[in-house]
């Protein structure tokens, strides 16, 4: 199998799996225990939580550890409206563990909800931005770092410029930026992280929080994670989360170098099929993402078309997938044809050209017939 969708999850290090191994022997207690087995766990525990703080220059004390990437949105989200009031700024380019949880918000009467324009290229709108915050008090505004479907980079510095002169909360969706580029947006209020995205383990995540921001439960329980995240945490994906970070630290010059690879996959794919295009070809984008509308071509379908030539990419996030709606954040660019015939292609680290190669080689047999 050649795998192109390393940004639906990246394949775990070697080193990660090392590391989870020997905590599963050695450091299985619980975490929250004061005895030796206890201890011994709470040390990966602590070791994972400096080596996050070190990959998102923030203090360790300010990483507070979850479930994931959408655990932490949904924390983000909830914790700004559960004292204060206005509105909730963001746009439809978010996960869906922002904008599920902003329309929830909105229908439980905790927040208004004022959705920002998006550019053909797949940006904020920057200007849209300024009018939706002087239009009332804003509470909080939402913002990804890096869409997960077309790789576009968003101008986080400058919305979180603007949020804090209109004297706003900003939280930053940063999961598809950890490990993969340099700016992992820590001037914001709150941030979100998912081992996974960066060659760590499922099942755990973190949300950070600058010092003075309080981050309240969604679930009650016990007092784990500063009682933001009570339940107890796993000391064997902790183990594996510290490794990952450790190397994420100098990930992105290695993610960076894809970009001939990616740029010669996307040159040949889109000559390959008439009327072919990329989605947000002229925004900044990742090195190793691209998304391509296949016009008269489904998404799900060219990707089984694909599995079954023995390639692995998606018709959009991860999340998303099983469900029979187009692509929201394709329909939010303004292109509904390409909102249900695209398909992302997104290359990793371990990624080679003889791989690139093969996806070619594949795709000649599903197009050209």
């Amino acid at each position: 199998m050649t795998y192109l969708d390393w940004n639906a999850t990246t394949p775990p290090l070697p080193a990660v799996v090392e590391a989870m191994a020997r905590a599963a022997s050695e450091a299985w207690g619980n975490p929250s225990s004061v005895h030796a087995v206890g201890r011994q766990a709470r040390a990966r525990l602590e070791d994972a939580r400096a080596a996050v703080a070190r990959l998102a220059r923030c203090d360790p004390r300010d990483v507070i550890f979850t479930s994931g990437g959408t655990e932490a949105n949904n924390l983000a989200l909830r914790s700004a409206f559960v004292s204060g009031s206005g509105a909730l700024v963001t746009s439809r380019l978010e996960h869906p563990s922002v904008a599920r949880v902003a329309e929830a918000l909105e229908r439980e009467g905790r927040a208004r909800v004022r959705w920002v324009s998006v550019t053909g290229d797949g940006l904020l709108d920057l200007a849209d931005l300024e009018r939706a915050l002087s239009e009332g008090p804003v509470r909080l505004v939402a913002v990804q770092a890096v869409n997960s479907e077309t790789g576009v980079i968003q101008p986080v510095a400058e919305v979180v410029a603007a949020t804090r002169r209109a004297g706003a909360l900003v939280h930053v969706d940063a999961v598809q930026a950890f490990g993969r580029i340099d700016d992992v947006a820590s001037g914001a209020d709150t941030r979100s992280l998912a081992g996974h995205k960066f060659r760590g383990p499922k099942s755990i995540g973190a949300i950070l929080g600058r010092p003075g921001v309080t981050i309240a439960p969604v679930l009650l329980g016990g007092s784990q994670e500063r009682g933001a995240r009570p339940g107890t945490t796993d000391p064997i994906a902790a183990a594996g989360l510290a490794t990952a970070a450790v190397h994420a630290v100098e990930s992105p010059a290695r993610w960076s170098a894809l970009a001939p690879m990616r740029d010669a996959l996307e040159a040949a794919l889109v000559a390959m099929v008439p009327g072919a295009r990329v989605n947000g070809a002229r925004a900044p984008r990742m090195p190793h993402v691209s998304s391509i509308a296949f016009p008269r071509w489904r998404g799900p379908e060219l990707v089984a078309a694909l599995d079954l030539e023995g390639v692995a990419v998606s018709a959009g996030s991860a999340c998303s997938a099983g469900t029979a709606e187009p692509s929201a954040v394709l329909v939010a660019m303004g292109d509904v044809e390409a909102a249900a015939s695209s398909v992302r292609f997104s290359l990793g680290e371990d990624t080679t050209a003889t791989d690139v190669e093969a996806a070619l080689a594949a795709a000649r047999r599903v197009f050209v017939r």
